[in-house]
C-alpha cells in the first residue's frame, strides 16, 4: 500500500454504471467505504459485494456511503448489478492512473508460476473530512463487511 491512515484520499474519478463521473470528493461531510474487489460475477467478489448490499441500509444509518470498485468496464457493472439485485453502488476504475494505482492496490500477483497486474481485495474507510481513517489489504471475505460497518459506526 502507498497510503496510510491520515493521508488524504486521493480524489480521482471514477465511472458510474450509467456512465457520469464519481469522485471521493462527491461524498464529503459523511463517511465512505471504498472496497475494491478484482472482478464482477466470480465468487468471492459476488458475495463480498451482496454481503455490502445486505448491510447498506446499516451504513447509511452510520452516516457512511458505499462504493465498490473494480476495473470492470461500466456496462458489466449494471449487467451484475442487475444479476444481483446489488444496492451497494459500483464504479469503474481507470485502465492505468487510476484510484486503485494510487492506493497501490493494482498490484503485480502471482498464480501457477505466472505473474499478472490485479487487484488486491482492499477496503478503504474514509472520514468525513476526506482522510483515510482505516485500511484494510488482502481482504478475506467472509465477514469482511461486518467488520467494516463495526468500523464506520466506531
Amino acid at each position: 500500500m502507498t497510503v496510510s491512515p491520515g493521508d488524504p484520499i486521493p480524489d480521482i474519478a471514477l465511472t458510474a454504471p450509467d456512465g457520469s463521473t464519481v469522485r471521493p470528493s462527491d461524498f464529503a461531510g459523511k463517511k465512505l467505504v471504498l472496497f475494491f474487489y478484482p472482478k464482477d460475477d466470480t465468487p468471492g467478489c459476488t458475495t463480498e459485494n451482496k454481503d455490502f448490499s445486505a448491510l447498506a441500509d446499516q451504513f447509511a444509518a452510520a452516516g457512511t456511503a458505499l462504493l465498490g470498485i473494480s476495473k470492470d468496464p461500466p456496462k458489466k457493472h449494471q449487467k451484475f448489478i442487475d444479476k444481483y439485485a446489488l444496492t451497494a453502488p459500483l464504479a469503474s476504475d481507470a485502465e492505468e492512473g487510476g484510484l486503485s494505482d494510487a492506493l497501490g492496490f493494482w498490484a503485480e500477483k502471482a498464480m501457477y508460476g505466472k505473474t499478472y497486474m490485479g487487484m488486491v481485495r482492499s477496503t478503504v474507510l474514509v472520514g468525513e473530512d476526506g482522510r483515510i481513517l482505516r485500511l484494510w489489504d488482502k481482504v478475506k471475505v467472509k465477514g469482511h463487511a461486518e467488520e467494516v460497518l463495526a468500523a464506520a459506526r466506531g
